[in-house]
């Protein structure tokens, strides 16, 4: 594929700004799980040196893989990073200055993978918020195989320690150097187990109409704004599809989707995250109306919105910006097959396809290199 059959100078390369933290351009990198961590969750050098090429290529903002927030329930997969102990803050506070001496804005994704928890260095049972077993299997590329275990029903003082692990995680990340964080509310993981109406089956005020099972959601963001204050940009990340469902929209559709947007701006979003709405993007984020979901979360919002999904085709991202669907872009697979991707847009240099077998047998940066060395062996 060729950047330079857009013809002109591609809009993700003009300026962008989310909140008050001004980016080189509107390319961001999206979060992608890489399970490249040590076994209790410490970050390596081999991250630094992924997280630091891809501020190298150019990017305006890099948000991190999601990392998990507490020694409870949070973990998600085996080897998957956290920002809850020492050694993970400093081994983050490493990666974070070399990525600003690239150039480049970080910011760190927390996660609570809730039910789909597949793998964790602290135990093997899992809580969600009702006792509802997960669609679909464990994912291989991340470690996992078989079907998801029925969660435990949170009671109220698992759900206060949720909260308590995204606050502690978010000002550790603020230690760490970070820009900021982003609250992982998408893909099926426990923020938008609480938001779905088929695993939320709760009968108190997290449970039933959409008001109260964005309710848990629009806590953490608040409680995050509360301790860090103002300054500190707090972003969440939001879909209709999950990792183990690409199906599901939310059932109220625009009317549900104001509701969240309002009740996260409310909270103190910094801004919103739209994540995976497929290959064709401009149709399959269309609500009634013919608005998509991210033209609805500004208007409804009044927040910066990034979206996410089908980025990787250089007019329809164009569309996106041009249009006022979105205010930047993230992009991950995309970013994984040309990591200067900003540089080869601007430059009209010839952009690499995406391989999947970079991810295989797992997503882990080790099997990135090694697809690498081979095809340079190959003289690919």
């Amino acid at each position: 594929m060729s950047a330079s059959t857009f013809g002109v100078r591609h809009p993700s390369l003009e300026p962008g700004r989310l909140g008050d933290l001004e980016l080189a351009n509107r390319l961001a990198v999206s979060p992608m799980t890489r399970v490249s961590a040590t076994p209790d969750g410490t970050p390596t050098r081999e991250m630094a040196d992924y997280y630091t090429e891809l501020a190298r290529g150019g990017f305006g903002l890099v948000i991190t893989e999601g990392t998990y927030t507490d020694t409870l329930y949070s973990q998600g997969y085996l080897n998957q990073p956290g920002i809850v102990s020492e050694a993970q803050v400093a081994a983050w506070r490493e990666i974070t200055g070399r990525v600003h001496a690239a150039g480049a804005p970080i910011v760190l994704q927390l996660m609570h993978a809730g039910a789909l928890s597949q793998g964790s260095h602290y135990r093997e049972d899992t809580a969600g918020p009702s006792a509802v077993p997960p669609l679909g299997e464990k994912m291989p590329e991340y470690g996992g195989h078989g079907r998801w275990a029925t969660p435990r029903e949170m009671n109220p003082a698992d759900i206060e320690e949720a909260v308590r692990g995204f606050v502690s995680s978010a000002v550790n990340a603020r230690e760490a150097g970070f820009d900021g964080v982003e609250v992982h509310g998408a893909n099926g993981y426990l923020l938008d187990q609480f938001l779905t109406d088929y695993t939320n089956r709760r009968d108190d005020s997290y449970g039933g109409p959409i008001a109260n099972r964005v309710r848990l959601a629009a806590e953490v963001v608040a409680a995050i704004r509360a301790e860090v204050g103002p300054s500190f940009r707090v972003g969440i990340r939001l879909s209709q599809t999950k990792v183990n469902d690409f199906t599901y929209r939310w059932p109220g559709s625009a009317h549900d989707a104001g509701v969240i947007f309002t009740a996260l701006a409310d909270a103190g979003a910094t801004y919103l995250h739209i994540a995976s709405e497929g290959r064709d993007w401009i149709e399959t984020a269309k609500l009634e109306g013919g608005v998509t979901i991210t033209g609805l979360a500004r208007r409804v919002s009044g927040l910066p919105v990034i979206a996410n999904g089908g980025m990787h085709e250089p007019e329809q991202a164009a569309q996106v910006l041009a249009d006022g669907h979105a205010d930047i872009l993230s992009v991950g697979r995309w970013a994984l097959a040309n990591p200067d991707l900003p540089r080869r847009l601007a430059e009209g240099e010839a952009l690499e396809d995406f391989d999947h077998l970079m991810l295989q047998p797992m997503a882990t940066l080790d099997n990135t290199r090694r697809w690498r060395e081979a095809g340079a062996r190959a003289g690919v």
